[in-house]
């Protein structure tokens, strides 16, 4: 009978000695999601027509309009086409028509494209 208590003692704390314990982590992450915000911003482009009365290949146009004489600072963008959209590359000459479309405010225009129209 002692042997039979035993053996049943030893069954019972067999399994207990060697289970294995586990481990669970749990890592809890929050995201947070900034608000995107976009911006619509409206350029209206604007044109001065008249004739070049001074040109500097690359730097300057200077256009009598009927406003008086405007000037332009020309960018490497500024394209100077003729009235079918081809690229002009003579150089424009005083007293030449052209159409000077612009971007911005006086102070800060960005030249886009200069129309030849003779």
């Amino acid at each position: 009978m002692k042997r039979t208590i035993i053996g049943l003692i030893c069954a019972l704390v067999t399994p207990l000695a060697f289970a294995q314990t586990s481990t669970t982590t749990t890592e809890e992450t929050t995201t947070t999601n900034k608000p995107t915000t976009t911006t619509d911003t409206t350029t209206t482009t604007t044109y001065t027509a008249g004739a070049v009365t001074t040109y500097e290949p690359g730097k300057t146009v200077v256009v009598k309009s009927d406003e008086g004489p405007v000037s332009f600072a020309l960018g490497t963008a500024a394209r100077i086409v003729n009235g079918a959209g081809k690229v002009v590359t003579a150089p424009l000459r005083a007293g030449q028509k052209v159409r000077v479309y612009y971007t911005g405010p006086t102070e800060h225009r960005t030249v886009e494209r200069v129309i030849v129209e003779d």
